[in-house]
């Protein structure tokens, strides 16, 4: 870690004792210390004694290579010391389907294991609230024949921009408000459903939080993370944008596509986080669950090639089925579509990102894998206290009961922003109801819309007049849970309260040596996958240049 890094603003914290501990990697293993350190009592865990010495000799190893070792439990017998750097691909999965058998059952079992050793030692987790205020996004966009990418039209745009810089020709464009002035608060250990019709500007609102936002686009107010601006941090490394399109190397496989995923994004503050654990741990006298400890000593090593946390997210998202299948595109036949929108999902968050903003991760999926994946999210983000927004259009009830907070969006503006239990009381407030057989999901999306509002009218003995979403957006900020985000946006967040390592300073998961290293091993792998093609071009350019040569004589 450089000087740059944000952990370093917390380097000189000590721990209640007042003794100071060497840190690894400068000094940053202070960010997961705090002064309030309980003393813990030795574990009651009763040990194989053989097992005992080995861990016993793990323990008198240095810091550094105590977090290069564990033991690892055979399928028979008992356990034997592990190198994590050259753990195998078998070894992996053993401990996988010992920690994860079936993702549906035991996914949340696992996590709370996770859980359950960091609070064990009282290390906090860091948390991020994301806040937008006043978001406004604009664009003159052309229409009709001029809106068409062709070559005549491109030259014309460059033309027709000089001279308006120059104010010798109007604007011809058409001026379109995509969000208009959009405020609220998402807050971490909740799951948030954007709703909204088509072309509401949800795609527009996520790109603005994770600070990705196009250049030709004329934006206003502000985002903050924990209270920081965009400026003060990297933001497209502290979230992670999914988008709805599907872009990948079609000759690579699954697992290969999601490992060089992992391998380029780092593995963030959790190498910091292991090793001031495993400090605690053991001035505590407290042996860890074995499977645990390596699970989170692979995941806490950067750089490698075949990483356990690939391995996991593979069997999370259920391609564990396909995963060394290629992923294919249009002249290489590979995994179906609904797969390939798992891919997406599955390159973005096997990184470390806090905060995940997903946009229509479900198309081309069933509504049961929509679901799966959905609580797979929940469960991690409820136990291990991240942030998520998750776009969906026409999620099942099932999967909408799921959530915690809902952002209804129509025409640019945020309609309603608060619980899922409290959305339908808003509606019923403004005089609409819900029927009972009817999904609540769709209800929302269709009590906005000009077409559909009125059947769900219940005031009888008031004439029906069609409510815009600019009164609802207004009414809403009367009602109490509209006041209580008022009240939240109005309290700004105490930037003290941040945890150091929330977020991201550096630029790249890993040193520029080490990125050309992924890079040059990806494009080998994809040199080998089609040698045929080398070999046959070096041999027709070395003909052609023998017969050449023949010019000359």
């Amino acid at each position: 870690m450089d000087g740059s890094d944000i952990y370093k603003a917390s380097s000189s914290i000590r721990l209640g004792s007042g003794r100071t501990t060497t840190s690894l990697r400068s000094g940053s293993n202070s960010a997961w210390r705090n002064s309030g350190m309980e003393v813990f009592s030795k574990s009651s865990r009763e040990e194989d004694d053989e097992e005992a010495l080995k861990w016993a000799s793990l323990e008198k190893l240095p810091t550094f290579d105590r977090l290069k070792k564990g033991l690892l439990f055979g399928s028979s017998g008992p356990s034997n010391e592990i190198d994590i750097d050259s753990l195998g691909f078998d070894q992996r999965k053993h401990l996988l389907d010992r920690l994860v058998k079936v993702a549906d059952e035991d996914n949340e079992k696992f996590l709370l294991k996770l859980r359950n050793r960091i609070d064990r030692v009282g290390i906090d987790l860091p948390t991020i609230e994301v806040r937008f205020e006043h978001m406004t996004v604009e664009a003159d966009v052309n229409t009709g024949s001029r809106a068409l990418p062709s070559f005549i039209n491109f030259h014309i745009d460059i033309f027709e921009g000089l001279l308006n810089q120059f104010h010798l020709l109007p604007n011809s464009k058409r001026h379109i408000t995509i969000l208009d002035d959009v405020s609220g608060v998402v807050k971490p250990s909740r799951m948030t459903l954007l709703l909204g019709p088509p072309s509401s500007g949800k795609t527009t609102l996520l790109l603005a939080l994770a600070g990705k936002l196009a250049k030709e686009l004329k934006s206003s107010g502000k985002v903050t993370y924990n209270g920081h601006e965009m400026n003060e941090f990297v933001p497209e490394r502290t979230s992670a944008y999914i988008s709805q399109n599907d872009v990948h190397i079609g000759e690579l496989t699954v697992r290969e596509t999601l490992a060089f995923s992992a391998r380029c994004q780092g593995v963030g503050s959790r190498y910091e986080m292991l090793a001031e654990l495993a400090r605690r741990e053991k001035d505590a006298n407290i042996k860890p669950d074995p499977d645990i400890d390596i699970y989170m000593k692979a995941a806490a090593t950067a750089g490698q090639e075949a990483s356990v946390v690939t391995d996991y997210t593979l069997k999370l998202l259920g391609l564990d089925v396909c995963a060394d299948t290629m992923v294919g595109d249009q002249m290489i036949r590979g995994i179906s579509g609904g797969q390939k929108k798992r891919v997406t999902t599955g390159e973005m968050i096997v990184g470390p990102s806090k905060v995940l903003l997903m946009d229509e991760i479900s198309t081309g999926l069933d509504s049961s894998m929509t679901f799966q994946i959905v609580r797979s999210l929940k469960q991690f983000l409820h136990i291990l206290e991240g942030t998520a927004v998750i776009s969906l259009l026409q999620p099942a009830p099932e999967t909408y009961d799921l959530f915690d907070d809902i952002i209804l969006l129509t025409d640019g503006k945020i309609v309603y922003q608060g619980p899922r239990e409290n959305v339908l009381e808003f509606f019923e407030s403004m005089g609409f109801k819900c029927p009972e057989r009817k999904g609540v999901a769709d209800f929302l999306q269709e009590v906005t819309s000009k077409k559909d509002q009125q059947q769900y009218w219940t005031r009888r003995d008031q004439p029906y007049r069609f409510v815009t979403a600019k009164e609802f957006a207004d009414t809403y900020g009367s009602f109490h849970v509209g006041r209580k985000l008022g009240n939240d946006l109005a309290t700004p967040f105490e930037k003290s309260k941040s945890h150091p390592a929330a977020l991201t300073t550096e630029k790249f998961g890993l040193n520029k040596k080490q990125l050309l290293k992924a890079c040059v091993d990806r494009e080998i792998l994809l040199m080998k996958r089609n040698s045929f093609v080398y070999i046959f071009k070096l041999f027709q350019l070395s003909v052609m240049s023998l017969i050449t040569l023949t010019v000359f004589f």
